[in-house]
């Protein structure tokens, strides 16, 4: 069984154990935005894995002598590049699976400016002045 890194289990004195710092440090990051763990009912703070390394990671920043500000700004920014990568993933992924069958498609247009795609070999049913769209499968 995987361990989920986002699963929100530690209680505040065992993330602050772990990251090696005062509760009350997890708590001024948790208002300044820095850190925001999980809340368990009776609003009791519960910090996952990612949660304890982000920790680590806003305390090697500020050891570097980074501002508070400065690493809460360099978090939005890492979490920014982080969410375009992946958007650029899924876009790579439509694509790709879009272009493969695009090659063996034809598609007609209507003149009311409708677009149909047809099968290989076929034309649109009705005996219309539409325009037909072929791209050869392997242009020499």
């Amino acid at each position: 069984m995987a361990f989920d890194v986002d699963q929100p289990i530690f209680v505040i004195s065992v993330a602050a154990d772990l990251a090696d710092m005062h509760p009350q440090t997890l708590r001024q990051y948790d208002r300044l935005g820095l850190v925001s763990p999980s809340r368990a009912p009776g609003k009791s703070r519960r910090y996952s894995q990612r949660d304890v390394m982000m920790l680590r990671e806003v305390q090697r920043l500020s050891q570097e002598g980074v501002s508070l500000e400065g690493i809460k700004r360099i978090l939005q920014l890492e979490n920014q590049v982080a969410a375009l990568q992946r958007r650029v993933g899924e876009l790579t992924e439509e694509l790709t699976r879009r272009r493969e069958p695009l090659d063996a498609r034809i598609f007609a247009a209507g003149t009311a400016g409708d677009v149909v795609s047809l099968a290989r070999g076929k034309r649109p049913r009705a005996r219309t002045q539409a325009v037909v769209v072929w791209r050869p499968r392997n242009p020499e």
